[in-house]
């Protein structure tokens, strides 16, 4: 199923069983992806979909650390709930050998060697890893490797 259906099918579950923080979650979601597709100018395709969930994760994960700061842990738990709702409609996350082996060989189309070729390493592995990894993890682990050479 797509995930656009799948998210709107959800919601409605989600009324019906008054579930709030399901429902307020995937209506941020809906809104994103509205959003993005008046920026567009017609309708998003699921990897379109899967960057506007990581995205929306992450801004969760940035709140948490904000709440953390501010000793609010009502708000930690609130953060901490929706990001478990979100990650279910992500695909399986990437094991780690496999995305170090992935970064590895992206390395070595690019021709990488240092720090600077970054951007070329990341243009060819994002769209590989779409969706099963972390954008701020690729990128770590990309520069952690491009520096040891």
């Amino acid at each position: 199923m797509e995930l656009k259906p799948r998210l709107e099918s959800d919601l409605h579950d989600a009324m019906r069983n008054g579930d709030d923080v399901k429902k307020s979650s995937i209506r941020m979601v809906l809104a994103a992806i509205k959003l993005a597709q008046v920026d567009k100018g017609g309708p998003l395709d699921d990897q379109a979909i899967l960057a506007l969930l990581q995205k929306e994760i992450k801004s969760r994960k940035e709140s948490i650390s904000d709440a953390e700061k501010a000793n609010r842990p009502d708000l930690i738990t609130a953060a901490q709930a929706e990001i478990a709702i979100l990650e279910g409609y992500l695909p399986a996350q990437m094991p780690a050998e496999e995305l170090a082996g992935l970064v590895q060989a992206a390395i070595q189309e690019a021709g990488a060697s240092l720090p600077s070729d970054m951007g070329r390493v990341m243009k060819l592995l994002l769209p590989r890893v779409q969706g099963r990894a972390a954008n701020d993890q690729v990128s770590q682990l990309v520069r952690q490797l491009l520096e040891k050479k």
